[in-house]
């Protein structure tokens, strides 16, 4: 006892030298309640940032913080990039009250089934890791709204992405993504969807679906045809954002892209045309 009384505050921030002796009389649990802050960018809610070395040996102690809503773990806030998590410890699961968990530009090659616990997630950033595949739990996190996976090793869309009927913005780019799963007619909430740098040679008909996108940004990936019922997607704001659509860097040939780049209503009439075309033949056969 008298030797943890003399430990220095330096020696209670590194977990490496800390955590084996003083966790069993509290003293690393009080350690880590007194760094929880007010997050003002998520209503004041309880954040905890991790950062340097303790991204390195994530400390098990932070799992015990019942009251803990914001958890950062990415060193993409810290000047050097030098400590990386490899994984998230399963104890993920037990912080049961998180709404925001972003565990970007780590070194993540796999996400436990355990992240399927947090029921009350609205955020998840997963972005420039090493991921090609997501947990079967995901589809759990009902309570999601916003998910960014960008720059990962994806091939095509998780179709658990595809449960997650609460999202409202989805982020996939640069990743090499050539199949979206039927079931994305699913995700009727969603305004955002970036897919961007992929290796998409197609889009399903059940996109035309999602009527309340406002944002679609399909650069630079292998779409020479748009389902017919494309221009149903009428609130893209072409006309009002500029940065809303996306559609340069493709083959297209139906319709070509500078029918795209007239929004919804020209490709509309482009698909009205090539029907009214198309029934011509069959009457003169």
């Amino acid at each position: 006892m008298e030797g943890v009384a003399k430990m220095s505050a330096s020696q209670l921030k590194s977990p490496q030298t800390s955590l084996p002796l003083c966790s069993a009389n509290g003293i690393v649990e009080n350690h880590w309640k007194s760094r929880i802050e007010g997050d003002y960018c998520n209503n004041g809610k309880n954040k905890l940032r991790l950062k340097g070395r303790e991204l390195q040996s994530v400390p098990r102690e932070i799992f015990d913080l019942s009251e803990l809503q914001v958890l950062e773990m990415s060193p993409k806030w810290e000047s050097c990039l030098n400590y990386k998590m490899g994984s998230v410890p399963r104890e993920i699961g037990r912080l049961r009250a998180l709404t925001v968990l972003n565990l970007d530009t780590n070194d993540l090659r796999e996400i436990p089934p355990d992240i399927g616990s947090l029921e009350n997630l609205e955020t998840l950033t997963l972005s420039n890791n090493q991921l090609s595949c997501l947990p079967t739990e995901m589809e759990k996190l009902q309570k999601l709204q916003s998910l960014h996976l960008a720059n990962n090793n994806l091939l095509e869309l998780p179709v658990q992405v595809c449960q997650l009927c609460r999202l409202t913005f989805l982020d996939a780019c640069d990743n090499k993504i050539k199949f979206i799963p039927h079931s994305i007619c699913n995700l009727k909430y969603l305004e955002t969807l970036l897919l961007y740098f992929n290796a998409l040679q197609s889009l399903p008909d059940s996109i035309c679906n999602l009527t309340r996108l406002r944002t679609l940004w399909l650069g630079n990936n292998s779409l020479r045809n748009l389902p017919v019922k494309f221009g149903h997607l009428v609130n893209l704001d072409w006309g009002r954002s500029y940065s809303s659509s996306n559609f340069e860097g493709n083959p297209l040939e139906s319709p070509p892209a500078k029918i795209c780049r007239g929004g919804p209503e020209e490709i509309s009439h482009y698909f009205a045309m090539w029907q009214m075309r198309q029934n011509d033949q069959v009457n003169h056969l």
